[in-house]
């Protein structure tokens, strides 16, 4: 209500605390601006200086419908990378760019902003924090709390920032990732018909298709949700879909790829990764072979209660529901999931499969379900499998 006068304040008050209640967030869904979301050419906007057009561009960008992954809530990508807290922000982020000057600095503080500053032309005309909590409050819960509340939100590192540019944005460092986890762990230069298994097709894991046909291998990638999966088919970034197991396997006993890379889609309803990664483990165990090289996950394993990981058990729409009704219920079989996925990546691990940490919390969240990532003779901060930043990427 800080953003309110007085006098309108009993009206917001009640809607507010409603969509509290619904959503878990205040959104202001009344304030969400009736124009189409996009980014406009730089000339179009009204501002004092091109560098707040340049700045309201990349904003409406980050909220367009066709980039962000779900724009209602202002979320850009990953599940809970917002631009702003709420629809409020928007409006007077936009009407501080419009009157800024090349004397003036804007400071947004976590989705708020604090006003224009006075400053100089050599000065930058934006300084952006996000996700501010004091270290000692900066517990799960009582982030979840402050976000609650908004007075804080998590940026994701180009959703906050306004910078956003999809799955190209990361392809390079995907590619590179992927070429020389192949150079690392197979000791090969060329993965023609070699075989990378990995989750996610939201707005950075998207990219993980695409890399896998450039070095040359065969990218097999578990999504879940059917509107990113055609989101991602229908912008060329995938080949083949499939919601079939058996042919996914099929496909992957072809002899006949060269050197032609190609991606594999897995849509699933109530197997999703976990039936990827089971089908795998069983084929190795009933026919003693490894049909799979290389693996990973880019599934939004920092926020796996609220969308970032969905359970095998449940179908998508079954577990969307459950996540809202029964929290609690949910996160259990969330936490099961992440048990016996780890458990199928470790026996597949016995063999001549390589897996690693994609910087997603992946074997954080495992570990705290119980699964047994631990590196054995090590503390507990070590993990059986490494990160690609240090790992590969280093």
């Amino acid at each position: 209500l800080r953003y309110f006068p007085p006098d309108v304040q009993e009206v917001l008050a009640p809607e507010f605390a409603q969509e509290l209640r619904l959503y878990g967030h205040i959104y202001m869904y009344r304030f969400c601006p009736d124009l189409e979301m996009r980014a406009y050419p730089v000339e179009r906007y009204p501002c004092r200086t091109r560098a707040a057009a340049a700045i309201m561009l990349m904003i409406m960008n980050n909220l367009d419908p066709a980039v962000a992954q779900f724009p209602q809530e202002l979320v850009t990508y990953g599940g809970n990378g917002q631009v702003f807290s709420n629809w409020a922000q928007f409006w007077l982020t936009m009407s501080y760019l419009a009157q800024m000057t090349e004397e003036q600095t804007l400071v947004m503080y976590s989705g708020h902003p604090l006003g224009l500053f006075p400053s100089s032309p050599e000065a930058p005309r934006l300084v952006i924090t996000n996700g501010m909590v004091i270290p000692n409050y900066s517990s799960r819960t009582e982030y979840e709390k402050l976000f609650a509340m908004g007075v804080t939100m998590y940026g994701q590192m180009t959703a906050g920032s306004y910078c956003y540019i999809g799955p190209q944005g990361i392809i390079h460092g995907t590619v590179l990732t992927v070429l020389n986890a192949g150079r690392r762990y197979l000791g090969l230069q060329d993965l023609a018909g070699k075989v990378f298994v990995t989750s996610g097709l939201g707005g950075m894991s998207g990219a993980q298709a695409k890399a896998a046909v450039i070095v040359g291998c065969i990218g097999v990638i578990a999504e879940v949700d059917g509107a990113a999966l055609m989101k991602r088919h229908r912008q060329g970034w995938l080949m083949e879909v499939t919601d079939s197991l058996d042919r996914c396997i099929e496909r992957l006993r072809c002899d006949t790829w060269g050197s032609v890379g190609w991606e594999l889609l897995i849509s699933a309803s109530h197997w999703w990764l976990l039936g990827v990664w089971g089908r795998l483990v069983h084929e190795l165990d009933t026919t003693g072979e490894l049909l799979v090289d290389l693996g990973s996950d880019q599934t939004s394993c920092h926020n796996p209660f609220n969308g970032g990981y969905y359970p095998v058990q449940l179908g998508f729409a079954e577990a969307q529901s459950l996540m809202a009704s029964d929290p609690t219920a949910f996160k259990s079989l969330v936490q099961e999931s992440l048990r016996r996925h780890v458990s199928a990546i470790n026996r597949l691990a016995r063999e001549h499969f390589f897996f690693w940490d994609y910087g997603n919390a992946f074997l954080l969240e495992a570990q705290r379900a119980g699964a047994d990532v631990g590196k054995p003779d090590a503390n507990r901060t070590e993990f059986r499998y490494p990160s690609y930043v240090q790992h590969i990427m280093g």
